[in-house]
């Protein structure tokens, strides 16, 4: 019989190591180790030093296994909570990632408006730095100054952080431009030819863009002759799939027309941030993207990207599990009526401001206030779809407003092939939670919460929703590991707090 300490930790290493998207076999690779070696790891049937314990934190960039000098963060919730006041949305994570993919673009300087200052936009900047480019931050709103340098020294990117973002592979689309060959390290698990990657290397190659993985970089040559002669369709409609595109075609000097291209949030703000740099884009909001682009481009240009909708969505799933009425201001309303619409359907009732317009000059924004409302299980199953669709980011928040509603509510994951697993981590609070597949998840409300220690789950929005519903919990929950949270919300505790909130942080002694 294992003893619990190593089933506990192998549990953690399988679950850090699915969310990468990895098979044992590449970890064991990564660990110069066998693969037999890591299945007896994850099943706490091997003794495992800390040295190892370490090393596969690392490689698997989570803080759940890392061994840091101050140790990881962990969060306490006395609950539970009626929230009450005002809160404003911050600017899009997604967005700002992307605009700072972007900036490689630009030879002259770039401000970014109230910038997100969390872990993945910090890692993205360590990158940018390594390789020349100045960045500054301006005050304490998160304005962010970004001057590059008159050439790239690519050979001098800084590997650790690279990989401790997801977002690298979002160079590639302006770094075609400026390099013949070049080399960018990837965050593992991205084989060559799976679905996450494959994608941007089909409409990349229309630009004269190869790839080849090697030895946990990827490799890149480009042939400057080749150029986009019809229309690229993209072969998924991914968020980062079309921005990669969509940066390679600002500068061909030409025209080139991106098809099936998706409409959401973050390629909506990238570009309009493109159409600032000179770069003219017909049909944004549309699936089919028509780029004017320039040679060269070489412009002082200050953006300020859009409120964040997915957050947006995290404050109003906080109301309703904590039952409170909030003010939720500067809502991007036009990225969440289809979630509002099916929150209706289940009888949760709010006030809308009139519509004004975010720092953009055209994202529609409203301000929330949300009322206590008993909720019902909706008719049909929740589902995301891609924009104007509920968006795939929300659909987690679902649950923990399903788990307060009267009846069953089925959740339909169908994008993430591990996502809503984490989902059942709900019932230790006291949800009834049913894992009918690796997609699918049956919930059943309404819910008596009650306090529990959960470690934090890999995964960003079910590691909010866990967090969420501590805060309705009866007495003491503890929330253990919450690295993942940090790297896509800023001060989500203390902003709780300010609403009347109990999260305290703290560290193991």
């Amino acid at each position: 019989m294992p003893d619990a300490y190593l089933v506990r930790i192998g549990g953690m290493i399988r679950d850090a190591r699915k969310h990468r998207g990895w098979t044992q076999a590449q970890l064991a690779e990564v660990l110069a180790t066998s693969q037999s070696a890591v299945n007896r790891i994850e099943r706490g049937h091997q003794n495992i030093t800390l040295e190892m314990v370490a090393r596969i934190g690392e490689a698997l960039d989570s803080e759940l296994v890392t061994l840091g000098a101050a140790g990881p963060t962990h969060l306490r919730v006395q609950g539970p909570t009626t929230l009450s006041g005002e809160i404003a949305v911050k600017t899009s994570k997604n967005a700002g990632v992307a605009l700072l993919c972007a900036t490689l673009l630009n030879r002259g300087r770039t401000t970014l408006r109230r910038v997100a200052r969390i872990e993945e936009v910090n890692r993205l900047l360590e990158v940018l730095q390594s390789l020349g480019v100045e960045t500054r931050w301006l005050n304490a709103d998160g304005d962010l100054e970004i001057v590059p340098p008159a050439e790239l020294d690519l050979s001098r990117i800084d590997e650790e952080a690279a990989r401790r973002t997801r977002s690298v592979i979002m160079f590639l689309g302006p770094l075609l431009h400026r390099a013949a060959e070049f080399q960018l390290p990837y965050a593992g698990g991205c084989d060559l030819g799976t679905r996450t990657v494959e994608p941007h290397l089909t409409a990349l190659r229309r630009f004269g863009l190869e790839v080849k993985a090697t030895e946990g970089f990827y490799h890149a040559i480009v042939d400057a002759s080749v150029e986009p002669g019809r229309p690229i369709v993209l072969t998924e409609r991914g968020d980062t799939v079309t921005e990669n595109a969509l940066m390679a075609a600002a500068l061909h000097d030409g025209v080139t027309v991106i098809r099936n291209a998706s409409s959401n949030y973050m390629v909506q703000d990238l570009c309009f941030f493109l159409e600032r740099l000179g770069v003219r884009v017909e049909g944004i909001g549309s699936t089919t993207l028509t780029v004017h682009g320039r040679p060269e481009i070489d412009v002082e240009v200050d953006y300020a990207p859009s409120e964040d909708p997915i957050e947006a969505m995290s404050l109003l799933a906080a109301a309703i599990v904590t039952e409170s009425e909030i003010t939720i201001k500067r809502v991007p309303i036009e990225f969440l009526e289809i979630e509002l619409a099916v929150l209706e359907e289940m009888g949760f009732r709010y006030d809308r401001s009139e519509e004004y317009v975010a720092a953009n000059g055209q994202t529609r924004l409203v301000d929330l206030t949300t009322k206590v409302s008993p909720l019902h299980a909706p008719l049909d199953k929740i589902h995301p779809m891609p924009f104007p669709g509920l968006n795939i980011d929300n659909l987690p928040f679902f649950a923990v407003i399903a788990a307060m509603a009267e009846g069953k509510t089925l959740l339909h994951d169908w994008v993430y092939e591990n996502r809503a697993i984490y989902l059942t981590e709900l019932n230790r609070l006291g949800a009834r939670v049913q894992l009918l597949d690796p997609h699918r998840v049956s919930i059943e409300g309404p819910t008596r919460w009650s306090g529990a220690e959960i470690v934090c789950p890999p995964a960003l929005r079910p590691a909010v929703v866990i967090l969420l519903a501590m805060l309705a919990s009866k007495g003491t929950s503890v929330l253990r590991s919450v690295y993942v949270i940090n790297r896509g919300y800023e001060d989500l505790a203390a902003r709780l707090n300010d609403l009347g909130a109990s999260i305290e942080t703290f560290r193991d002694s």
